[in-house]
């Protein structure tokens, strides 16, 4: 019956188009309808839902459809969608432009080396991503994520160093906390003591410095005093290390996961940039999670001119969930310094694959040519607004935060205090929990094991309508209500 059902939804899912419709039909699981032990109890081969689950774990629902900001399982139950999956898809589900240009190209060239060949995908999308991006990125890396593209930028900057004869330099500054992939050497500046005390063997350490926080500030402080000591920090850091020994200062200037959608004070941003150009030190926007037009700028930097980066990492929105892809913006002088001195050494399979290019030029067309910048900065206006309302209203609601439809929302035991819940209590998973429930999907994953507090992301699609963003905030104000209940707040 459930295979029945999802297949009596191709029809409305390909808007009729036969093709579509028989490239659905046929990537149906043949096995649709069997019914999913509970985790841990499969004799077969066993997904990634399984992969590392305490055995006993409730199986997820299984996805049949999505279309726009809404997810429908197997049983015909529709979610929405207020967290864009893991704050990725950009431009909703079931994207016509999308989906033909990724199956246009699967048709001509699947796959081409760049070492053999040039992709006509790949030269597109470089060239309107940099228009896009503005002066000083005219030179486009892609590769298949964020982690990956971090990596790649911290390689890059190395190797401008050592073309200039600065071969001293190679320690990259970061922020406790912070996140900038899984990856080793994207773990190694991510600032995560709990994943440290696992992984650290395996890495270098490089310095961290104070996040800019603007809600649990230390004692003694207001936001603008903690933005500049923060700033000081990093440049005392950075003398501390020899300045000769420092590559590069990395920062996703708004906050993803580790912070919250952190939207650091405007002092803070003016004396980093400062303060890289006084010591030579490189400074790399990690904007995987806010690039791409969903803060209300099309990179979130642009909130603050005075803060130009060097270099730029993008990935989730570049491709909106339809394809792995991730990006590095540099300066057409400085690659061209790297490539004097013998090319840029790095490189994965995937690097510059046609298929990412052509959903990467389609997503950026689909954002660029809806003005689903604007959007992003009209709705989240409205959802902000919403959602300051029920942190007035709600007992356990202590902050919101972000820019555009990139925003969180902070719980706490407190909010006199400010003190969060104890890890123990896992307040942000269990709001995710209830949202499901309740059929909202929020983005919940805990950074340092939750001792920096619980929240929650709220970053629809840009795509939403002032109709389903009053959804979705009445979606959370209830599930924050059962939140509170469960964990008995007052």
């Amino acid at each position: 019956m459930a295979q029945a059902a999802a297949l009596a939804t191709l029809g409305s899912f390909s808007n009729g188009d036969p093709i579509m419709t028989e490239l659905l039909r046929n990537s149906l699981d043949d096995r649709i309808a069997e019914p999913t032990p509970a985790l841990g109890t499969l004799e077969r081969g066993e997904p990634i839902q399984v992969f590392a689950a305490p055995p006993g774990t409730p199986a997820k629902p299984r996805i049949a459809r999505a279309e726009g900001i809404y997810m429908w399982d197997t049983d015909g139950r529709r979610y929405v969608d207020a967290g864009s999956g893991p704050v990725a898809c950009n431009i909703g589900y079931g994207n016509r432009r999308v989906l033909a240009a990724l199956q246009t190209q699967a048709a001509a060239a699947a796959f081409a080396n760049p070492a053999s060949f040039e992709s006509a995908a790949n030269r597109l999308f470089a060239e309107r991503l940099a228009v896009a991006a503005g002066p000083g990125y005219e030179r486009v890396f892609v590769v298949s994520g964020g982690s990956e593209a971090n990596e790649a930028a911290i390689k890059l900057a190395r190797q401008m160093a050592v073309a200039r004869g600065e071969a001293a330099r190679w320690k990259v500054v970061s922020r406790q906390p912070s996140y900038h992939g899984g990856t080793l050497g994207a773990l190694s500046v991510t600032g995560d003591p709990t994943a440290h005390e696992l992984f650290g063997p395996l890495m270098k350490p490089m310095p961290k410095v104070p996040a800019p926080v603007t809600y649990r500030i230390p004692p003694g402080f207001d936001q603008e005093s903690w933005a500049e000591h923060c700033a000081e920090v990093l440049e005392r850091t950075i003398l501390d290390e020899g300045p000769e020994t420092v590559l590069a200062f990395i920062q996703e200037p708004v906050g993803g996961l580790a912070t919250g959608a952190l939207v650091p004070h405007a002092a803070y941003m003016r004396r980093v940039r400062e303060i890289c150009t006084r010591h030579g030190v490189m400074l790399i926007h990690d904007e995987v999670m806010s690039g791409g037009g969903r803060t209300g700028a099309f990179l979130s930097h642009e909130h603050w001119p005075d803060c130009r980066p060097d270099l730029v990492v993008l990935a989730k929105g570049a491709g909106a969930g339809y394809f792995p892809l991730g990006v590095v913006l540099a300066p057409r002088d400085r690659v061209a310094e790297v490539a004097s001195g013998g090319g840029f050494m790095h490189g994965h399979t995937a690097f510059g694959n046609p298929l990412a290019c052509a959903v990467g030029l389609a997503v950026l067309d689909e954002t660029l040519d809806n003005g689903l910048v604007g959007n992003a900065a009209e709705q989240g206006g409205r959802l902000r607004a919403r959602l300051d309302d029920l942190m007035a209203r709600s007992p356990i609601v202590g902050d919101v935060r972000g820019k555009g439809l990139l925003l969180a929302v902070e719980l706490v035991a407190d909010k006199a205090t400010k003190t969060p819940f104890p890890p123990s209590a896992v307040a942000g998973a269990t709001l995710a929990r209830v949202a499901m429930e309740q059929g909202l999907i929020l983005y919940q994953r805990r950074t340092n094991a939750g001792r920096d507090g619980d929240w929650v992301m709220v970053a629809p699609p840009l795509i939403a309508t002032a109709g389903e963003i009053d959804m979705i905030a009445d979606g959370i104000a209830s599930a924050v209500a059962e939140t509170a209940r469960r964990l008995g707040a007052a």
